[in-house]
């Protein structure tokens, strides 16, 4: 029965006192929110990832130029290009179990019209593409073989694309200038949706990738060919992927001429190591954001600390009057900390709702899936509330330990 008074007594102090129990509470309310939010932002740009990712296919093995002797992603970042077609016909011809090669050069680049302009994603490529990389075209015709060979000047538009320099309009016939170069539009790619690290997936053009290599970035490899970037491959079956990605490694060695193991200029992932080195980042990242959010939590439970111990001074009198009625020490310090964790708990579960409303305002922009784990909620409530009674302890220990002669006298 004791404890049930000292609750009630504890949030009748609260509601005595709304505007400070609000300011005191709207410190967890932002760190509550903060994590749920910033952690759904970190697992709805996986889920975005790995589900465009899933729709290309898991049956694909990616071929990356890189810098040789620097393992791991770094040696990608200013490595130069060094594959050709020739590699990329070799692999198609002499390596068991490919069904389609896609050589790919990508770059950023300005599509304009008279009236409008957007910057867009180029992929330089063959008409493999639209097979390997799950690219159809919806209206017009994607690029051909014939194309490619005369390096001709025309260009394949995303969706997002053609909608923002053409709009309802129909593009295919149209002209546009990619990098102030002119170019006949023979087709709209299907909508995809999803983005692949902050790109979208229909803020693409396609280009043959020999008219690219011509007309737009000429670029040679350290050989003095006319340089790809990577190359995309489609295999029968993930269950071969191994054996492919070591078919290709024995072909590329022999045909750039390296004869030691670590020199490579190119590195192979699957669609799976992909996936899984993606998850890990996105991982970390999510992990990262939400101690950073923890922070605002912390900093709001030192607020409650700070507001109980002014609590506490306040009601000096209030304590020796109830000590004097026979309260024991245990009683006043459990009031102290009912109001403690009244504090935090009502602010972390109004920090919950914000937190997915938050979360919901983001993934609307980002246009990405929604995604507030159970298991980010429960961390979150229950860390504040931990940290809630950490912080209210001492002011209840104070107020438990105050002599109540002296708390009489107190003006």
């Amino acid at each position: 029965m004791k404890f049930v008074e000292s609750f009630f007594i504890a949030i009748r102090s609260l509601f005595a006192n709304k505007l400070r129990s609000s300011l005191t509470m709207l410190g967890v309310i932002i760190g509550v929110g903060s994590v749920i939010t910033l952690m759904s932002v970190g697992r709805g740009a996986e889920a975005s990832i790995t589900s465009t990712l899933q729709e290309m296919g898991t049956n694909l093995v990616y071929v990356t130029s890189k810098t040789p002797g620097v393992e791991g992603l770094a040696s990608m970042g200013m490595s130069a290009y060094s594959f050709t077609l020739g590699d990329a016909e070799a692999i198609a011809e002499r390596v068991p179990s490919v069904v389609a090669v896609a050589p790919v050069i990508e770059n950023y680049v300005e599509v304009a019209t008279g009236d409008e302009s957007t910057v867009a994603f180029i992929e330089a490529t063959t008409p493999e593409f639209e097979l390997v990389l799950n690219y159809p075209t919806e209206y017009g015709q994607f690029i051909n073989d014939r194309q490619v060979a005369s390096r001709d000047m025309v260009v394949v538009l995303g969706s997002d694309i053609a909608e923002d320099l053409f709009g309802d309009d129909d593009a295919v016939g149209k002209k546009v200038r990619v990098n102030g170069r002119p170019f006949n539009v023979i087709g709209v790619l299907e909508a995809k949706g999803g983005q692949m690290m902050g790109v979208s997936m229909d803020a693409v053009v396609v280009v043959p990738i020999t008219t690219y290599q011509a007309r737009l970035f000429p670029g040679p490899t350290v050989r003095g060919e006319d340089a790809i970037q990577e190359l995309a491959i489609q295999i029968e079956s993930t269950e071969v992927a191994d054996v492919v990605a070591a078919d290709i490694t024995e072909l590329l060695m022999q045909r750039h001429r390296i004869t030691e193991e670590g020199k490579e200029d190119f590195l192979i992932m699957t669609q799976e190591q992909m996936m899984g080195m993606i998850q890990e980042v996105t991982g970390l990242l999510t992990l990262l954001l939400g101690a950073i959010a923890s922070i605002s939590l912390i900093v709001g439970s030192i607020g409650i600390m700070n507001i109980m111990l002014v609590s506490v001074t306040e009601r000096t009198r209030e304590i020796g009057i109830r000590k004097a009625l026979g309260a024991k020490n245990k009683n006043i310090m459990s009031q102290f900390l009912i109001e403690a964790l009244s504090l935090s708990g009502m602010g972390g579960l109004i920090g919950i709702a914000f937190g997915w409303l938050g979360a919901y305002a983001i993934a609307q922009a980002g246009k990405w899936p929604l995604v507030v784990a159970p298991v980010s909620v429960l961390l979150a409530f229950g860390f504040a509330v931990i940290i809630g009674l950490f912080f209210g302890l001492y002011p209840a220990m104070k107020a438990a330990k105050m002599d109540p002669v002296d708390a009489l006298r107190y003006e």
